[in-house]
């Protein structure tokens, strides 16, 4: 293989790298926790322990990352989440 194409390569893969964002959710003293695992699991196809967990790191830690993928991907869900009365937004 030559050196142009490796890096070329090896930029593709860095590009697919940086395009992918997070949807971070954020801690809030009005939604319950089985409210925000029903939204988890609803609006970003998670699974009940998926849900489960985020919502545990969540009230923990503050925030959870939920979701990653392409911007365009995670808009909707974003928005949706937002929606339904979350804090979230994508990084």
């Amino acid at each position: 293989m030559g050196t142009k194409q490796k890096k070329q390569e090896d930029f593709e893969i860095l590009e697919k790298e940086v395009s992918q964002h997070e949807i971070i959710l954020f801690d809030d003293d009005f939604n319950t926790f089985d409210f925000v695992i029903d939204s988890l699991i609803d609006v970003c196809n998670h699974t009940l322990l998926q849900a489960e967990q985020c919502t545990m790191l969540v009230h923990y830690k503050g925030k959870c990352a939920v979701k990653t993928g392409e911007y365009n991907e995670l808009e909707s869900k974003c928005s949706r989440l937002l929606e339904l009365g979350l804090t979230a937004e994508i990084v």
